[in-house]
């Protein structure tokens, strides 16, 4: 059991396998459409495991805050392996993002991890004017500026901002987003290929859904890419249904295990 590996999906989960914005002249299926699919109050929750063997779990909540006296958004990502993962390979992480309503765009982001001894805790501030991520390494006192790619989103703004961002309609098999992500001072090309619509069976029943095969450049944070497939709700809501990560024997899945404060109608077939 690579343990390892749950930490990278737990990020991965924790972010919705990730998002940003349309490269220029790339097409990407974006419409100008502004907070439609979520709603302060969701909340989402996530069980991790390998065949019947509990990992982890993670959530995503959403709530509304005050910044800079503007009535902003801000998600709670948090991660946490659990039973024998937990004894092996500790993770606690815990994401926060504030953004903006109408454009999803990161205001500020914290990020305050424990992974099998490695520990991190940042603060970002996003600059849009100037085009930098102001970043105070709050474990090493340590200021930085880096540069980032235009309308760039972080690790957990992506999530929302993908939901509300591409026109399912427009969507073809073999059709990639591709898309920018900022993540630990760096900023990382990122693709998701459209493999197409699948029934998938839940606790809740059965759910129709849109089937997604994303890929990340390696760089410092991330390796290779790895055998990913992401399954969302067909609905309005485009909610996270389950993750799979291929590993050399069976693999590691992340499926829905809770949700509440959805803005829209959760449509499940349940079997008799």
């Amino acid at each position: 059991m690579n343990f390892k590996k749950i930490s990278t999906l737990l990020i991965i989960l924790n972010c919705f396998i990730i998002s940003g914005q349309g490269y220029v002249g790339v097409k990407a299926p974006f419409i100008n459409t502004s907070f439609d699919s979520f709603k302060a109050g969701e909340s989402l929750k996530f069980r991790i495991h390998y065949g019947f063997f509990n990992a982890s779990y993670a959530t995503l909540e959403l709530s509304e805050e005050v910044l800079n006296n503007e009535k902003i958004l801000k998600a709670t990502a948090i991660g946490r392996t659990t039973g024998l993962a937990r004894f092996f390979f500790k993770v606690e992480d815990i994401y926060e993002t504030y953004f903006n309503k109408s454009l999803v765009k990161p205001l500020k982001s914290t990020r305050n991890i424990y992974e099998g001894g490695y520990t991190k805790n940042t603060e970002t501030y996003y600059d849009y004017k100037k085009d930098v991520a102001n970043i105070n390494d709050k474990k090493n006192s340590k200021l930085s500026t880096v540069k980032i790619e235009k309308n760039v989103q972080d690790l957990i703004s992506t999530f929302y901002f993908l939901r509300n961002h591409f026109d399912v309609k427009s969507l073809k098999i073999n059709d990639y987003i591709r898309i920018t992500i900022f993540f630990d001072a760096e900023n990382y090309p990122f693709r998701m290929k459209f493999l197409g619509y699948e029934n998938i069976k839940t606790k809740f029943g059965e759910i129709n859904c849109l089937k997604f095969r994303p890929y990340i450049e390696s760089g410092r944070v991330f390796g290779d890419s790895e055998s990913l497939t992401l399954w969302v709700s067909n609905d309005k809501n485009k909610i996270p249904i389950k993750i799979e990560a291929g590993l050399r024997i069976g693999s590691i899945e992340a499926d829905l295990e809770e949700f509440r404060g959805l803005k829209h109608p959760f449509k499940v077939n349940i079997n008799e």
